[in-house]
């Protein structure tokens, strides 16, 4: 799997009674067996609040080298296919619980994650081989 684009972004109103302004959004873009797809990951912007319980992260940005930062909404949606790879198959992931959210970055390795996002960032692709090469071993 190649990944080639990582983003994430808040939500804004569309209009006056909708609730988009509670979200981010946060995307993984990807080639696999010559097949372009994205992953859209929606999620409680309130969970952002919470990073520093379930990462290694205290604050945005939570990667910053030369002009590229990285700031943590950008990571979700990479950090959910790593975790969970039959995610591939899907188009979007809701997640609604703090619970939910925290269980997609237990076990990450956050030393070996800064290659990926440095390599998508710079060179507009990561090979990924194995998820499992991301995930920490007890």
């Amino acid at each position: 799997m190649i990944i080639k684009e990582i983003v994430g972004y808040e939500l804004e109103k569309e209009k006056s009674n909708t609730s988009e302004d509670f979200f981010n959004r946060s995307e993984v873009t990807f080639v696999e067996n010559g097949e372009v797809r994205t992953l859209h990951v929606l999620y409680l912007r309130f969970f952002d609040e919470f990073i520093h319980e379930f990462t290694p992260y205290l604050q945005d940005p939570v990667l910053s080298q030369g002009e590229i930062e990285v700031m943590f909404k950008d990571i979700v949606a990479l950090v959910c296919l790593i975790k969970n790879p039959g995610l591939r198959h899907r188009k979007r992931l809701y997640i609604n619980t703090k619970v939910e959210f925290a269980s997609y970055f237990q076990d990450i390795d956050y030393n070996k994650l800064p290659e990926i996002l440095l390599s998508a960032k710079e060179n507009g692709h990561f090979e990924l081989r194995s998820p499992l090469e991301y995930i920490q071993k007890a």
